[in-house]
This record gives C-alpha cells, sequence and structure tokens, in this order.
C-alpha cells in the first residue's frame, strides 16, 4: 500500500482517537474510552508502517500539523469551540508547512 495512504489513514485513525478522547470525559465514558484506545493504537501502528518507506521529519511534520488542523476543526464544528482570525490564519500557515515539506522541499520521498 502507498505510504502516504497509510499515512492519511493513521492521521484518521488518530483524529477519531483524540475526538474520542474528547468524549470521554476524562475516562469515565467507556465505550469513547475504548475508541481512544483503538483509535491511538492504530494510529500509531499505522505510522510505524509509514516510518518505512518516508523520512520520519516528513511523517511526523504531516501526522503532527494535519491532526492539528483537523482536530481544531472538529472542535469548532461539534463542539461549538471558538476561532477567531489569528487562529485560521495559524492554521492556514500549517496547511503551507505540509504543502512545502511534502511537495517543494526535497524532503520527502517524491
Amino acid at each position: 500500500m502507498h505510504p502516504y495512504i497509510i499515512l492519511g489513514t493513521a492521521i484518521l485513525a488518530e483524529v477519531i482517537g483524540t475526538t474520542a478522547l474528547k468524549l470521554s470525559q476524562g475516562f469515565s465514558r467507556p465505550l469513547p474510552s475504548l475508541g481512544v484506545l483503538v483509535g491511538y493504537g492504530t494510529a500509531f501502528y499505522l505510522l510505524s508502517l509509514a516510518l518505512e518507506d518516508l523520512p520520519v521529519g516528513v511523517v511526523y511534520g504531516t501526522w503532527a500539523a494535519l491532526g492539528i488542523v483537523a482536530i481544531a476543526s472538529i472542535g469548532v464544528v461539534a463542539f461549538d469551540e471558538p476561532v477567531d482570525l489569528a487562529g485560521l490564519v495559524g492554521l492556514a500557515l500549517i496547511v503551507a508547512g505540509v504543502y512545502c515539506l511534502n511537495v517543494v522541499s526535497g524532503m520527502s520521498a517524491h
């Protein structure tokens, strides 16, 4: 399987785990707590597979950045968390950084 598909799936699993963490209310709710364990366990396993083919800086930079953007978006939409212009600019800069790291830079495996 293509390493970027594996990385994308790892990011999705991490986002699911983090959303479940918010819903677990300090691990006091069993089903979301199980979602945390499954989400993070799957995410780290897939991350380890992506690291077999991609440089660690690219993998971790992409993982962290896209996870931040996804979780911030979920926070705004699902949990009514506030967002302002500075936050949107910051998120746009994160996306621009991922683009530079993966497309423009020579660091990634083109």
